[in-house]
C-alpha cells in the first residue's frame, strides 16, 4: 500500500513538474527586470543568473514532457508564451537601461513584433481548433535570442558578438515567422 502511494506520487510529480518549470519561468521575469534597477556592481550578474535559470527550465520542461510522456494543454500553450514574455520582457529592460542602443534596436523590434504576430496568430488558430506544431526552427531560433540576451546582460564581455548573435536572431526571427504564416495560411485554406 505504502509503495503505492509513493509510485502515484512520482506520477504526479512527473506530470506536473514539466508545468511548474514553465509557471517558474514566467516568475522570473519580474526578477530579472528588479535585477536590473539594483544599485551595485554585480546586478548584472544576478540578472544573468536569473535569466540563465529561465533558460535551462525552458530545456528541461519540454524534454521532462516529452521522455516522461507528459505533455499537456497547459504546457502546449503556456510553454511558448513563457519564452516569448521572458525574451521580450529581457529585450525592453535592455534597452530601458542603454545595453541595446542604435542600430541594434533594430533586431529587438523585429523580435518583438514577431513574437506578438505569432502569438496573436496561435491564439487565432485555437479558436478555430487549429494547432501549430512548433518547428524545430522555433526552436533554434529561441535559443540564439536567449544565448545573444545573456551575453548582452554580460555586455563587457561579448558586446560585439552579442549584437551579431542578435541581428542573426532577428533574420531567424522573420523566417521563422513566415514559416508559421504559411502553415497556418495552409490550414485556414484547407477549412473553408
Amino acid at each position: 500500500m505504502k509503495h503505492r502511494a509513493l509510485y502515484n506520487m512520482g506520477g504526479y510529480f512527473r506530470r506536473t513538474l514539466p508545468n511548474l518549470l514553465t509557471v517558474l519561468r514566467v516568475l522570473a521575469i519580474p526578477a530579472i527586470v528588479c535585477s536590473f534597477f539594483l544599485q551595485s556592481n554585480g546586478s548584472n550578474y544576478i540578472a544573468f543568473v536569473i535569466f540563465i535559470f529561465a533558460c535551462i527550465t525552458d530545456f528541461f520542461d519540454g524534454y521532462l514532457a516529452r521522455i516522461w510522456q507528459t505533455q499537456s494543454k497547459f504546457g502546449r500553450l503556456f510553454d511558448p508564451i513563457a519564452d516569448k514574455l521572458i525574451v521580450s520582457a529581457t529585450l525592453i529592460m535592455l534597452v530601458y537601461i542603454g545595453k541595446i542602443t542604435k542600430l541594434t534596436i533594430i533586431p529587438v523590434v523585429i523580435i518583438i513584433c514577431r513574437e506578438i504576430l505569432i502569438s496573436g496568430l496561435r491564439e487565432f488558430l485555437i479558436s478555430m481548433d487549429v494547432r501549430i506544431p512548433v518547428i524545430k526552427l522555433g526552436k533554434i531560433k529561441t535559443f540564439i535570442q536567449m544565448a545573444a540576451i545573456g551575453m548582452l546582460i554580460l555586455d563587457y564581455c561579448f558586446m560585439y558578438i552579442a549584437d551579431i548573435i542578435l541581428y542573426i536572431a532577428a533574420i531567424l526571427t522573420v523566417y521563422s515567422a513566415y514559416l508559421y504564416i504559411c502553415v497556418a495560411l495552409k490550414h485556414i485554406y484547407s477549412q473553408e
